[in-house]
């Protein structure tokens, strides 16, 4: 499992739309210039974050991006989950139904299973505002 640069710098975009939108809505060129992200790239990650409800549009001279609710309410997961192609540490668990043949008889899916269960609750218990406030929890402790 490898973030992708679509879902670090989304979680960047959703950052600084929190930071920066108060009552207004935020240009994505301003929001280049300040995360130093081409508005090209920029413009590839918004219709995902807009698909998935996670930002609203606006457009016109005024225009631009917003928040659709508070950063307390996102979580990384559901930013990653709307933006990477999987989060899922194998293929076989990419989707809410294990369709791999050899799955009833693989004694290493309960490790992977684990994994992604580790991984999916860590970033379902960090949330935007965390982020934004720097009061990420700590990861667990390696072996």
């Amino acid at each position: 499992m490898m973030i992708s640069t679509r879902g670090r710098y989304a979680i960047r975009m959703m950052m600084d739309l929190a930071e920066n939108q108060g009552d207004c809505y935020v240009s994505l060129k301003d929001i280049a210039a300040r995360q130093d992200i081409s508005k090209k790239y920029l413009e590839q990650i918004i219709p995902l974050l807009n698909q998935a409800d996670l930002t609203r549009t606006c457009r016109g001279s005024q225009g631009g991006y917003r928040l659709s609710r508070p950063a307390k309410e996102y979580t990384l997961l559901e930013i990653l989950q709307a933006t990477e192609t999987s989060i899922a540490p194998v293929t076989c668990l990419e989707y809410e139904e294990n369709t791999c043949p050899r799955s009833a008889d693989c004694p290493t899916l309960p490790v992977w299973q684990g994994l992604n269960q580790v991984v999916r609750e860590y970033l379902a218990g960090i949330t935007l505002q965390d982020v934004i406030d720097d009061n990420v929890p700590d990861p667990p402790k390696p072996l």
